[in-house]
């Protein structure tokens, strides 16, 4: 909990499913019982994804993930790390990796278990990329998975990529954000071409049929928000 305590301006506590669940800033979220940091949706190698079929982007978004994904476990030194599926945008892209990105992910990889859940995107991942690969995994209450399950289920997901916006004062503000009802979590995406979802879209609502808090990342701060509160683009 050491580390917690240090990050305590960056994160937010919430209860999921009867276990303690703390947001962080990145985007990722810790399980302090299990000393563990999920991250979900990295999208590694999107843009030279488009760029093959010509559609050209700056091709420095595995860069940019990395380094946030590396902020994030310097800052709390996990015992495990989880990647929630999509980490890869195709099943090419471990092989396209630049020699400095795979350099940076071995960093950040060394001295901890890595797991990969696989996900719609990158269903097959090579031993190259090291770490274990799974279809999903269970800690405790929660089961982790790529696309969430039908039901109410507790759980943690990604794959929807959700982002809210409020109005304030006149002012739109649109952010990433965790979405959940206490039992399910939808997390955000941390890649940086990963794009979101607005959490007013129709496919949150058989998921979250209660209702559910949006957890929208702040540039200083996360904020709880009522679903009443969010708006749709």
């Amino acid at each position: 909990m050491t580390a917690l305590r240090k990050n305590k301006q960056t994160t937010h506590e919430i209860e999921l499913a009867g276990q303690l669940a703390v947001l962080d800033l990145s985007g990722g979220m810790i399980l302090p019982a299990h000393d563990a940091l999920l991250v979900a949706d990295l999208h590694f190698e999107k843009g030279s994804s488009f760029a093959r079929r010509g559609m050209m982007l700056p091709p420095y978004d595995t860069r940019e993930t990395l380094s946030a994904l590396a902020d994030a476990v310097s800052r709390f030194n996990p015992r495990v790390v989880i990647a929630l599926g999509d980490s890869f945008h195709d099943i090419g892209g471990p092989e396209r990796l630049g020699e400095e990105e795979r350099s940076t992910l071995g960093s950040v990889q060394t001295g901890r278990d890595w797991i990969w859940v696989t996900g719609n995107h990158d269903r097959i991942l090579p031993e190259s990329i090291g770490g274990q690969v799974v279809e999903e995994m269970t800690f405790g209450s929660l089961t982790l998975r790529h696309e969430p399950a039908a039901g109410e289920v507790a759980e943690i997901a990604g794959h929807l990529h959700p982002v809210g916006k409020v109005v304030m004062r006149g002012r739109a503000t649109r952010r990433r954000c965790f979405l959940t009802d206490g039992t399910r979590c939808i997390m955000p995406a941390l890649g940086a071409y990963a794009g979101g979802l607005n959490a007013c879209d129709a496919a949150f609502r058989p998921l979250f049929p209660k209702g559910f808090t949006a957890h929208l990342i702040g540039s200083e701060r996360i904020f709880a928000i009522a679903k009443a509160m969010l708006c749709r683009d």
